[in-house]
């Protein structure tokens, strides 16, 4: 069976320079802050959700949950796709697609 993949509102954009992307998106724009703790902060943007995540910079990635994340990896794998970073405790797999797009699959809750 094909993995669903079903796109979330959320954007994630890492970064080293948190505290001041941080202020940018809650000062410059006005974002409201939706969570916060010590690496992520997520910011209420309308259409979609704005994570900054502390770490090394990877451009915007988008995500999409699907039933199971070791078949989906396989999929994307076998599809020319690359992965780029992946925690098996959470369960989450950063992709980069032929094409250059950067996304998140994670585990869809039940």
């Amino acid at each position: 069976m094909k993995p669903k993949f079903q796109a979330t509102r959320d954007v994630i954009i890492r970064t080293a320079k948190w505290a001041e992307a941080t202020k940018f998106y809650s000062s410059v724009l006005g974002l409201p802050v939706t969570l916060k703790n010590k690496k992520l902060i997520g910011f209420e943007a309308g259409a979609f959700c704005l994570y900054l995540e502390k770490g090394k910079e990877h451009g915007p990635v988008f995500e999409f949950l699907v039933p199971n994340v070791e078949d989906a990896k396989k999929r994307l794998l076998a599809a020319g796709c690359a992965v780029l970073e992946e925690d098996p405790s959470l369960p989450r797999c950063y992709i980069r697609d032929p094409y250059g797009l950067v996304f998140n699959i994670g585990q869809a809750s039940d």
